[in-house]
Order: C-alpha cells, then sequence, then structure tokens
C-alpha cells in the first residue's frame, strides 16, 4: 500500500515536470488585462484609416489619368496610365486585408482583387454596354485584375492595345467599360473610407471587449484569413500547384502585366508585418499590436518569444520571396521548387498566427478551413 502511494506520488510529479518542460506556448496564467481598446485606437488612426485615404488618392489619380488616356490615346499615355494603375494597386495590398464593418459591407476584396479574370465576361459586358459592376456575379469581370487585362491584355502588343482604343469597332464602349472599372474602384474605396471617419471608427474601437463579436476578435480572424487565404494561397500556392496536380501560372496576381506579381506579394507581406508590429502607415513608429499583446502575457514557444518567432519568420518568408522572379510565371515555369519554398515559409507563419497566437490571445477561429493548417 506504501508503495502504491509513493508511485502514484512520483507519477503525480514527474508529469506535473513534464507539462512544465512541453514545448506548447505558456502564456502568462495571470488574467488578462491588456488594453485592447488602445490597441484598437492604434490600429484605427495609425493603420487603417491613414492606409484608405492612401489608397483613396491613388484611385483618384487613377480616374484622372483614365480620362487623359481616352481623351488622347497615345503610347505615352497609355505608359503614364499603367504607372498609376501600378501605383494604385501597390496601395490596395495596404488595405486588403481589413476586411471588416463597411469593406466587408460592400465586399471589397471580392469586387477588387478576384483573380484570374473573366475574360468573356468582361467581352459581354462590353458588347452590351453594361457599367453597373454591383451584382457578386460581376466580381471575376471587374477590379485590378480586369484592369490588368484591359491595360495589357487585349492586344499581342502595345500597339494593338492602343488599337482597342482606337479603331476596334467597339472601341467607344471599350473606353467606357475601363472607366467603369476606376470609377468602381474609386467608389468602393470613397464609401469605405467615408463610413470608416463618418462613425464607423469609433465604434470600432469603442467595440474593446473580448467576445467573437468584438473588435479585436473579427479583425484578428479577418487578418489570419487575409495571410493565409490570400497571401499564402492565392498569390503563391495556388499558381504554384500546392493545391492541384500541376502547377496553375495562368492564374498569378496581374497574370497580364507579367512583371509585377512579386512585387504586390512582397507589398501584401509587408502589410501583414507592419500589422503584427502595430506599425504606423508611412513611418517607422510602432504603438499596441500584437507583438506587443503577446510580450505582455509573457508567450513562450520552445523558450522563446513567441512574438519574436513571429517577427524572424516574417523576415525569413520575405528573404525567400525576394529570390524569385519579378515575373511569377517565368518562376513557375522554370524553377517552380523556389515558389513552393515561398509557400513553406509562409506557412510557418500561418501556424504561428493562427494557432499559436490565437490561443494565447483567447480568439477562436471563426472561418473554415479547407485545405488544412
Amino acid at each position: 500500500m506504501i508503495l502504491k502511494k509513493i508511485f502514484i506520488t512520483l507519477l503525480f510529479v514527474t508529469t506535473l515536470y513534464a507539462c512544465s518542460k512541453s514545448d506548447d506556448i505558456n502564456p502568462e496564467e495571470n488574467q488578462d488585462n491588456f488594453d485592447r481598446a488602445e490597441m484598437l485606437v492604434n490600429w484605427a488612426d495609425n493603420i487603417i484609416v491613414p492606409s484608405y485615404n492612401d489608397f483613396n488618392l491613388t484611385t483618384v489619380n487613377l480616374i484622372s489619368f483614365t480620362a487623359a488616356f481616352n481623351e488622347t490615346t497615345t503610347q505615352e499615355n497609355l505608359e503614364m496610365l499603367r504607372t498609376v494603375y501600378k501605383e494604385a494597386y501597390l496601395s490596395f495590398q495596404n488595405v486588403a486585408l481589413f476586411e471588416i464593418g463597411p469593406a466587408e459591407t460592400v465586399r471589397f476584396y471580392d469586387r477588387l482583387n478576384t483573380y484570374p479574370t473573366n475574360i468573356s465576361e468582361i467581352e459581354g459586358l462590353i458588347a452590351a454596354g453594361a457599367t453597373d459592376l454591383s451584382l457578386p456575379s460581376t466580381n471575376d469581370a471587374q477590379g485590378f485584375p480586369a484592369i490588368d487585362y484591359m491595360l495589357y491584355g487585349v492586344g499581342e502588343n502595345d500597339v494593338e492595345i492602343l488599337e482597342f482604343y482606337t479603331t476596334h469597332p467597339n472601341a467607344e464602349k471599350n473606353k467606357a467599360f475601363l472607366m467603369a472599372l476606376v470609377s468602381n474602384i474609386n467608389g468602393l474605396i470613397s464609401n469605405v473610407s467615408e463610413n470608416w471617419t463618418a462613425g464607423y471608427r469609433d465604434d470600432f474601437v469603442n467595440n474593446n471587449g473580448s467576445s467573437a463579436a468584438a473588435s479585436v476578435d473579427k479583425l484578428t480572424n479577418d487578418f489570419v484569413f487575409y495571410y493565409e487565404k490570400h497571401l499564402r494561397a492565392g498569390k503563391i500556392g495556388i499558381p504554384a500547384g500546392i493545391f492541384s496536380n500541376n502547377p496553375l501560372p495562368n492564374t498569378v496576381e496581374a497574370l497580364y502585366a507579367k512583371d509585377f506579381s512579386k512585387a504586390l506579394a512582397l507589398e501584401a507581406l509587408n502589410a501583414t508585418e507592419r500589422f503584427f508590429k502595430g506599425q504606423s502607415f508611412n513611418t517607422s513608429e510602432t504603438g499596441p499590436s500584437y507583438a506587443g499583446y503577446l510580450n505582455f502575457l509573457n508567450t513562450i514557444k520552445n523558450g522563446e518569444d513567441l512574438s519574436s518567432i513571429i517577427t524572424a519568420q516574417f523576415s525569413i518568408a520575405k528573404n525567400q520571396l525576394n529570390t524569385l522572379d519579378t515575373n511569377f510565371i517565368n518562376q513557375i515555369n522554370t524553377n517552380n521548387s523556389a515558389m513552393l519554398q515561398t509557400y513553406d515559409e509562409l506557412q510557418r507563419n500561418v501556424i504561428l498566427l493562427k494557432v499559436d497566437m490565437m490561443q494565447a490571445l483567447s480568439i477562436n477561429v471563426d472561418y473554415v478551413d479547407a485545405d488544412g493548417d
């Protein structure tokens, strides 16, 4: 009997010791009294609203240069329009991860960046003289992918592209649809930006609780969803063939511009890293953030601060992404293993963000995972 008690005691002590040496994350057991409201203020005032304002300005320029191109359809104006299109597309990468509130209401991401674009649907809309792009069925015939096609894909070379807007039988309709595309983007961002400044910003900041309906929980899910599904999978994994039997180079972002996919992916990765660190838009200043939240909770994984592990992995993924060709189609066709390696590095932070970070912050995943972690 005495031996049995000794065995049970030793087993209990051994179990406690084993748990204390676990490699799992270990957030501090004290009550979480981190000031979520301050983090929401930093997110809203220093990151989200300034990002929306910047994107809005780029779309205003996009309208102006489209109007100039439609008025005087020359090679010079085409090149200027392409430059402004790229500036706006890059700026969009900084707001694409905020699919909450007004953006969610208008289906912001789906309407601005569903790719590959549907050429036959675009041709049908042009032939019909249609400019209303509000229906969900037109998601894949609008936004930046559609503009990409209209500026780079409607001819084999620039001469043919200019003819599409000058001597083509539907030249005027082609111009009208191009303007409809850029005006639609401007209308969407104007709507979202105005709603943030007209009242949603306060609603967002004041909803500072820790429930599934609270701002931190909702935006964290949106942030991680964006990183996993749109950055990791959409920009890299799907074209590289992770989810199919073979690579799918024709599914890259900015398919027709050809040399722009890498720049968009890098901008998106930088945007997610800055948001994790709470870095203000276009400055190096940081405020309350996920990184700070995890440090506040003293969240440790494998003997190291979880925030440091995630930050380091962002750098590793960025370094790998920088090794890729500026043209992802070329990269896939010549050395797809580098794309697969990039996917792997991005995937490592999916685990760290979606499992380790969200667990530490007591935030439940609210979206369906179809491809696993």
